[in-house]
């Protein structure tokens, strides 16, 4: 669960050879958002009753890169066991150029140390190859072929496409959130929402009234639904799913993590800008 949020939330969704167009068209607002998690549904066969929590996530700016720290923490009450914690704190750096990115998770279990993370990985051009190397869990350097990209530079990829009216994107993403190669994500595009369009119930958590005043919602968006398939696999179906409706700067309005047995929703609560670097 937390290696799943923390790949989903990390970036959203990419090709370094299309980087430097991205970004020209996206127009990213560094923002800090606080979103609540709740159970959207759950099969009878997950034993999954409830789950609760808080996630908060910051996308930042700087000269030369862009920041990602986002903590959450998830309670999951289980039919025969009782109720879980989960809680995660998970740092990132990635160059603009899209070639060079660090990490750093912690995450627990109840309260006790689970899994810490920790390494980094440099691409040796556009489009071209590279290395990652871990330090923790444990020493480990991985071969990252072609077309591999970074979360943030997957993400300008993701919102480019969707300026350009495109409804399908697949592309190969290293994230670090596992001690393994890049996985396949694959996104499906809906049709470009006007600002303001209205919450569809069905589909999507309305923001709180505080959040929903904020300029940084006050952009186009589109519904878009993320796959995440394993590495080096051939698996017709993907680890799991997440949902969402993202803006064209960046932000977004509201996400569905969907494990195929139960599905876990963030609202959005607060958000507020963050300033940009004066280069």
């Amino acid at each position: 669960m937390t290696q799943g949020i923390g790949r989903l939330i990390a970036a959203a969704a990419a090709a370094l050879v299309l980087l430097a167009t991205a970004a020209r068209a996206a127009d990213i607002d560094p923002h800090r958002a606080l979103y609540s998690l709740t159970l959207g549904s759950s099969k009878m066969a997950s034993g999954v009753l409830g789950a609760s929590g808080a996630m908060y996530y910051e996308w930042g700016e700087t000269c030369d890169g862009w920041t990602v720290e986002q903590r959450f923490r998830l309670r999951i009450t289980y039919a025969e066991s009782g109720s879980s914690e989960l809680s995660s704190t998970l740092v990132t750096w990635e160059s603009k150029d899209g070639l060079r990115y660090r990490f750093n998770e912690r995450r627990l279990h109840n309260g006790e140390p689970d899994e810490e993370l920790h390494g980094e990985a440099h691409l040796d051009g556009a489009g071209k190859g590279g290395e990652a190397e871990f330090t923790k869990p444990e020493a480990k350097t991985l071969t990252l072929a072609p077309g591999v990209i970074f979360p943030t530079a997957h993400t300008l990829v993701l919102i480019d496409h969707a300026l350009g009216g495109d409804q399908f994107l697949a592309r190969k993403v290293f994230d670090g959130s596992a001690v393994e190669n890049a996985s396949q994500i694959t996104a499906v595009i809906g049709p470009k929402l006007d600002p303001g369009a209205p919450v569809n119930a069905e589909d999507e958590e309305k923001p709180s009234d505080e959040a929903a005043k904020s300029p940084l919602l006050n952009h186009p968006s589109w519904r878009v639904r993320l796959a995440f398939f394993p590495p080096d696999s051939t698996a017709e179906t993907p680890d799991y799913e997440l949902g969402m409706r993202l803006l064209s700067n960046g932000v977004s309005q509201d996400m569905e993590l969907d494990y195929g047995d139960y599905v876990i929703k963030a609202r959005l609560d607060e958000i507020e800008p963050l300033s940009k670097p004066s280069c």
